[in-house]
């Protein structure tokens, strides 16, 4: 029996008592999903199709652009702006938000996404993804435009979450709050068919995943943590550790759902408020698929999910992956 496909798992989610997905989101995570795809479709053509290496700009965080990620950006836009499922949509490549253009009906979701994650690997043909996550647009839109501080939520207030990464097989990663679950893309047909789920992170691998060269900017807690982990068997961990690190945040963190263990990008401590990733686009979508399939998440301190945001583009440390291992760290 053919495994069943995304659109009849999210029709049978959205039959059960006290649904976590209403149709309006059924038809929104859809909309993401064929996005995906198409994005998936413009990375396996390469230098072929022109998606390789960079433009002559920069995106708002000063970071010269792919472009890919100029292509996904406009893939993801042009999906989702007519549907009538969002407000309005907030991305990692444009300085502020795109509400949904008058022409169009309006829904009651925001849509908030990293185009391309780890951009830099599409030229190397190493794998990378996109990242997504809805909240529901404050009541107190109704008959007005969205503004910025309407995206301004915390992690916990996510409805729906999730990433795609174009690997060997493209692959779609989804919570709507109730299990993580994981759907691979049968090119043949273009569906999304099920094929884990719901997924949890295996307890006690020891593997963590950090980029090495960044040693400088740790504070001293995940300095040594790392280095009792260096020390394998002959430290106190009493154990080898494995490490790996693919400068793909979607490469990464797949690999701790599916095999376990940890990943660190922390902030520089060096430098209050100065870390890498951002809270709206990649640390709170990363962090509920974590927890929702039992692991855990934190900025070093503080659990992700729970912090008040400020900013459109506000960055955070982040560690998340096999609780025993976060608790650890914050024990260090």
């Amino acid at each position: 029996m053919q495994p069943i496909s995304l659109s009849r798992f999210l029709i049978e989610q959205q039959r059960l008592p006290e649904s976590p997905c209403p149709a309006e989101l059924r038809l929104l995570i859809e909309t993401v999903a064929r996005a995906c795809k198409a994005i998936s479709h413009a990375i396996s053509k390469g230098a072929l199709g022109d998606v390789l290496g960079s433009l002559k700009s920069e995106n708002v965080q000063g970071e010269v652009q792919k472009k890919l990620d100029v292509i996904a950006n406009d893939l993801l836009l042009d999906a989702n702006e007519w549907g009538g499922h969002l407000a309005g949509m907030a991305s990692e490549e444009m300085e502020t938000i795109h509400p949904i253009p008058n022409r169009y009906p309006k829904g009651e979701y925001l849509l908030l996404f990293d185009p391309i994650d780890g951009s830099s690997n599409v030229d190397v043909d190493l794998s990378v993804g996109t990242i997504f996550s809805v909240v529901r647009a404050p009541e107190a839109c109704a008959g007005r435009e969205v503004v910025e501080a309407d995206f301004l939520q915390p992690g916990r207030n996510q409805v729906a979450a999730g990433y795609a990464i174009y690997g060997p097989q493209t692959l779609l990663v989804l919570t709507i709050g109730a299990g993580v679950y994981e759907f691979t893309l049968e090119r043949e047909i273009g569906s999304w068919r099920l094929t884990d789920g719901p997924m949890r992170i295996p307890a006690g691998t020891r593997e963590f995943a950090i980029n090495m060269a960044r040693r400088p900017q740790w504070s001293p807690a995940v300095a040594r943590y790392v280095e009792d982990r260096l020390l394998g068997s002959a430290g106190p961990c009493g154990h080898d550790y494995n490490m790996r690190w693919t400068a793909s945040m979607v490469a990464d963190v797949h690999r701790i759902l599916k095999r376990g263990g940890v990943f660190l990008y922390p902030a520089d401590h060096r430098t209050p408020g100065k870390a890498r990733l951002r809270l709206l686009y990649e640390a709170n979508p990363m962090s509920l698929l974590i927890e929702q399939a039992g692991g855990a998440s934190s900025d070093g301190s503080a659990t992700i999910l729970d912090i008040d945001p400020v900013s459109l583009h506000q960055r955070v440390g982040v560690v998340m992956g096999d609780r025993e291992e976060v608790a650890a760290l914050h024990r260090s």
